[in-house]
């Protein structure tokens, strides 16, 4: 795959340009419940300087462990570890927020990092997991390396921005952060049964219809104090 990459050639092309659209596409269909995710963990900073400085590196990590796994992908894929650590480790993400305590307006709360470097590595491992799904999904459809290093590129600084304005969502509508922890567990359970009952998976499209229900939920009621 390393050869591939050396020899691509700069002239894209139609077909060459239409399929870093696709992929594009694809990294920003995927990247609605990583985005919430990575807010809801940015947030757990009392300070809102610190929360976007924890997003700016963070996924500066992420994007490294992104191309690590771009480059080791057609390897990754014949290891069933790496997809089942990855469903663990986004399912104990949603244990971790569910079995907190209810505020006063019945609403969970994740545990507060202490620190910017308390927080970036659950950032950066989070997009990590999320990412098994999506670059795999971007390998099938393209074996030109470079295409899907610029297509996961650009999904990454689109994801910087998408989760900037979730982070501002999560302060106005009521039930988006539980909504958006849902759509993590779903991830997660996909990608566990990849693992263990590869075939009951259930269709990308079917994953993305029940995450398209759960977003209107999650923006269906604002907040009084956001009403006002």
């Amino acid at each position: 795959m390393l050869d591939r990459f050396l020899e691509w050639s700069p002239n894209w092309g139609i077909e060459a340009s239409l399929v870093l659209v696709v992929l594009i596409a694809l990294e920003a269909v995927l990247s609605a419940d990583n985005a919430i995710a990575l807010a809801s963990i940015a947030r757990r900073l009392e300070d809102e300087q610190l929360q976007r400085q924890a997003l700016n590196v963070g996924l500066l990590v992420a994007y490294g462990l992104r191309i690590a796994l771009i480059f080791t992908a057609t390897w990754v894929i014949h290891f069933w570890q790496f997809e089942l650590a990855g469903a663990l480790y986004l399912l104990w993400l949603v244990f971790q927020y569910f079995t907190t305590e209810e505020d006063e307006e019945h609403e969970h709360h994740s545990p507060r990092f202490k620190s910017l470097w308390a927080a970036v590595p659950t950032i950066a491992f989070t997009d990590l997991a999320f990412s098994l799904d999506s670059v795999t999904t971007a390998i099938a459809i393209s074996d030109r390396l470079w295409l899907v290093i610029a297509g996961g590129t650009i999904g990454v600084i689109a994801l910087r921005f998408l989760a900037g304005l979730f982070m501002r969502w999560l302060e106005i509508f009521s039930h988006l952060e539980d909504a958006g922890y849902v759509t993590v567990g779903l991830v997660g359970l996909r990608l566990l049964l990849r693992v263990v009952a590869p075939t009951i998976v259930p269709p990308q499209w079917a994953l993305l219809s029940a995450i398209a229900v759960l977003f209107v939920w999650g923006f269906s009621e604002r907040r009084e104090e956001a009403s006002e």
